[in-house]
C-alpha cells in the first residue's frame, strides 16, 4: 500500500493519495464520514464528506474519493483525500496516514503500478510525464495521443504483421516434409519490406517529435548594446531583461520559453560578445559562445545604425553552417547596414529588419523562424510520432534487425535461423512498449516522474 502527497505548497486544495490492498483499512482508521457506511456499501467513483481525525481531534474537513479495484488508476484499491491546501494541514494528514500503516510512495510509483499491473504500456506511462511537462499545445496534444495509445496501436499493428508470417515459418520448421519454403520466403520478404517502411516512417517522425517535445534552443547573440535584451523583452512583451545605455549590462544568460506555431522555443539572451578585461564579463562572453555552439537556432542581432566592426564579423563566424537569422536592429535610426550587405549574406539569406525598442518587425521575425523550421508543415492531426531517444533507439535497432533478416535470406540461411532474426525484431518492438524491458530500465524511466504520479 502506498500513499502520496500530490503538491508540497500552498493552494486551495491539497491531495493525499493512497493505493494498495490495505488502503481502505487505513482510511477507516482516520476518516469519519458524516454518514457512516461500510466499504462494501460505498460505490467506486464516489465521494464522501467528513473529517480526518487523530485521537478524536479533527485535523481537517475533507472530501474523500473512492476507487475500487480493478477500476482505478493503478487497478488497485485507491482513495484520494482532498483537504485544504495549507502546508501544515496536508503534512499532518500525511503523518496520520503513515502512522496508521501507509508507506511513502516513490517518484512515479502510481504510474509504475499501473504499468506493472497491465493497465497501460510503457509508451503510455512515458506520455504521462510528457503531458505534465508540456510547454505547448502541440506537445500536450502529442502526449495525449500517446497516452490514448496511438503509438502503441501502431507498434501492435507492425507486430501483428510479423506474427502472421511467423505462423507460416513455424509450420515450415515443424513440418519440413511439406514443400512450403518458397511460399514462406516470399511471405517473409514482403512482410519485411512493409515493416521496414513503417519503421523508417516512425524513425523520421522523431525529428518532429523532438522539436515538439524539447523545443528549439535559440541563442540571441551580438555585440554589447546591439539590442539583445530589448529583443528578448519585445518577444516576451514584458521587461524581463535589464536594458540600459551602458555596454555589458548582461553578464549571465536569461532563459525564457515562447511558443511559435505551437512549437516551444527556449530563447536565451546572452552576454554581449567583445574583447573585455573584466573577469566576470569574460566568463559571460565565453558562456555566450558555448551556448551559440549548442543552439538549434542562432539569432544574431546587429546595430544597423553603426558600421560593421571586427567584433560583428567574429560573431558572424560563430554562426557558420548553423541555422541563423540575422536581425538588423535600431531601424528607427538612420541605417548604415541593410539586407544587401555581402558580409551578412555569406552567413544567412534570412535577414530581418526590426526596431526592438519600438517592437516593430517582431512579427516578421516570427515568420522567418516559421519558414526556416517549416513549422506550419508540422501537422499532428493524424500523425503518430516517437518523442524520446529510448523509443528512437529501439526503432533504429528494429530497422537494423530487419536488414539482418534480409541478409540471412539472401545468404540462403536455414529457415530456423531466419526465424531467430525475426524474433529479434519482435523483441525490439516489445522493448518499445515495455513487454521485454528490464527492471533497471523501468526504474530509470519512473525515477524521472514527480512524486505522486
Amino acid at each position: 500500500m502506498r500513499q502520496y502527497l500530490r503538491h508540497h505548497g500552498i493552494g486551495g486544495i491539497g491531495i493525499v493519495r493512497m493505493s494498495g490492498e490495505k488502503c481502505f483499512e487505513i482510511l477507516d482508521k482516520i476518516f469519519v464520514p458524516k454518514k457512516k457506511q461500510s466499504i462494501d456499501e460505498i460505490r467506486g467513483y464516489s465521494i464522501k464528506y467528513g473529517n480526518i481525525v487523530e485521537n478524536g481531534e479533527i485535523i481537517d474537513e475533507v472530501l474523500v474519493s473512492y476507487f475500487k479495484a480493478p477500476k482505478s488508476y493503478t487497478t488497485e484499491n485507491m482513495c484520494e483525500i482532498n483537504s485544504h491546501g495549507g502546508n501544515i494541514v496536508v503534512k499532518k494528514i500525511l503523518e496520520v496516514c503513515l502512522k496508521n500503516g501507509a508507506d511513502l510512495a516513490e517518484p512515479g510509483e502510481f504510474t509504475k503500478r499501473a504499468f506493472l499491473n497491465g493497465r497501460i504500456d510503457l509508451l503510455q506511462a512515458e506520455s504521462v510525464v510528457d503531458v505534465i511537462h508540456a510547454k505547448s499545445e502541440k506537445e500536450a496534444k502529442t502526449a495525449m495521443k500517446q497516452l490514448e495509445g496511438a503509438l502503441s496501436k501502431k507498434i501492435a499493428e507492425i507486430k501483428q504483421e510479423i506474427m502472421e508470417v511467423m505462423v507460416s515459418i513455424e509450420v515450415a520448421i515443424d513440418y519440413p516434409e511439406y514443400d512450403v519454403d518458397d511460399v514462406t520466403i516470399n511471405q517473409i520478404l514482403d512482410m519485411l519490406e512493409h515493416v521496414e517502411k513503417k519503421l523508417i516512417q516512425l524513425e523520421k517522425s522523431f525529428d518532429n517529435g523532438k522539436i515538439i517535445k524539447e523545443g528549439i534552443k535559440t541563442a540571441i547573440i551580438g555585440r554589447p548594446n546591439a539590442g539583445k535584451s530589448s529583443l528578448l523583452n519585445a518577444i516576451l512583451r514584458e521587461e524581463r531583461a535589464i536594458v540600459t545605455e551602458y555596454e555589458g549590462t548582461t553578464r549571465d544568460t536569461i532563459e525564457e520559453f515562447i511558443t511559435i506555431e505551437g512549437i516551444p522555443f527556449k530563447v536565451i539572451d546572452t552576454a554581449g560578445i567583445r574583447e573585455s578585461k573584466d573577469e566576470v564579463e569574460k566568463i559571460g562572453i565565453e558562456k555566450s559562445k558555448q551556448i551559440a555552439n549548442l543552439a538549434d537556432l542562432i539569432i544574431i542581432i546587429i546595430d544597423a545604425s553603426k558600421d560593421l566592426e571586427a567584433e560583428d564579423l567574429e560573431i558572424l563566424e560563430l554562426a557558420k553552417n548553423k541555422k541563423t537569422i540575422i536581425v538588423l536592429n535600431k531601424m528607427d535610426l538612420k541605417a548604415k547596414i541593410d539586407e544587401n550587405n555581402l558580409k551578412l549574406k555569406e552567413i544567412s539569406d534570412c535577414i530581418v529588419k526590426i526596431s526592438a525598442l519600438n517592437q516593430i518587425g517582431i512579427d516578421e521575425l516570427y515568420k522567418a523562424i516559421t519558414r526556416l523550421f517549416h513549422l506550419n508543415e508540422i501537422n499532428l492531426d493524424n500523425a503518430v510520432v516517437i518523442t524520446n531517444v529510448r523509443q528512437k533507439n529501439f526503432v533504429n535497432q528494429a530497422i537494423k534487425d530487419v536488414k539482418k533478416t534480409k541478409d540471412t535470406i539472401e545468404k540462403q540461411m536455414p529457415l530456423d535461423i531466419v526465424a531467430i532474426f525475426i524474433k529479434n525484431i519482435l523483441e525490439d518492438l516489445g522493448n518499445i512498449t515495455g513487454e521485454f524491458v528490464t527492471e533497471n530500465i523501468i526504474d530509470e524511466i519512473f525515477s524521472k516522474f514527480c512524486l505522486g504520479k
